[in-house]
């Protein structure tokens, strides 16, 4: 399954804030199993927001949004996604005490109109309790497309991840990823000729052109790293795979891995 990212936020559009919320997803989506071609990073603007969407569903089957939860004017994923799938907002109960509890908690005591507002979830979803703050998370799907909304803050974001996405994102794949890294001498351990990325990837000739496992070479300041990464119905069997493939690259490159094989 293809799967996208699409960030909201135009503090992130304008560099205000480092946009970790994507590199933590697209590494545990590629560890799930999902093919991840674009990122998106998208004001908060309605327009922009739907014009984003309809170019992520038009190379993607599942969508992942992170921000615009809140309860200010300018936080309208909610809304936006609302409209898009066609479906209607209604009061849930179980999430405004969920909101009160966590507006307590913060120290506050006043629970205002817009406190009120992030109770109003989307109808026929599924809906994901923030125990870490105010603004629920949830899943909408019809006709073949996914969304899943998550809140912008990471200490909101990650554990809604790991403890209400994940296990309904793993039924939606039949794959599992492994990866398999091995570090190279720096320059400053080996001649140039021998460790730098290209010398690497002339060594590596044709297992660079392997579709599963793929091998990649990448160049660091710690010197060139190597991931071989394979996919299969079990993680176990995929590693197996990535193993083999990471066995002939070390054997071609010889004395220069210095750093034991590592897995993802």
């Amino acid at each position: 399954m293809v799967a996208e990212i699409i960030s909201v936020g135009t503090e992130l559009l304008l560099g205000n804030i480092v946009n970790t919320n994507a590199q933590y997803l697209a590494g545990r989506l590629a560890e799930l199993g999902f093919d991840l071609y674009y990122q998106t990073v998208v004001g908060d603007n309605t327009a922009h927001l739907k014009a984003a969407l309809d170019v992520a569903y038009s190379r993607a089957e599942l969508v992942i949004l992170t921000g615009g939860l809140g309860p200010t004017k300018d936080d309208m994923t909610k809304e936006m996604l609302v409209s898009y799938f066609g479906k209607k907002l209604t009061f849930d109960p179980e999430v405004f005490q969920n909101v009160v509890k966590q507006v307590h908690a913060f120290g506050a005591t006043e629970i205002t109109e817009n406190h009120r507002k992030q109770a109003m979830v989307p109808n026929d979803s599924i809906i994901l309790i923030n125990e870490h703050g105010t603004a629920p998370g949830c899943v909408m799907q019809q006709e073949g497309k996914i969304a899943v909304l998550l809140p912008g803050p990471p200490r909101e974001m990650k554990p809604m991840f790991e403890q209400c996405v994940e296990q309904f994102l793993i039924k939606l794949v039949s794959k599992s990823i492994a990866s398999v890294c091995i570090r190279l001498k720096t320059r400053e351990q080996a001649p140039a000729d021998r460790v730098g990325e290209l010398p690497v990837a002339r060594k590596l000739d044709e297992l660079l052109d392997g579709e599963n496992p793929t091998v990649a070479t990448y160049a660091q300041e710690e010197g060139v790293l190597v991931r071989v990464t394979a996919a299969a119905p079990t993680h176990a069997d995929a590693l197996l795979m990535a193993r083999m493939v990471a066995a002939k690259c070390c054997a071609r490159i010889g004395e220069d891995v210095i750093k034991e094989v590592t897995e993802q």
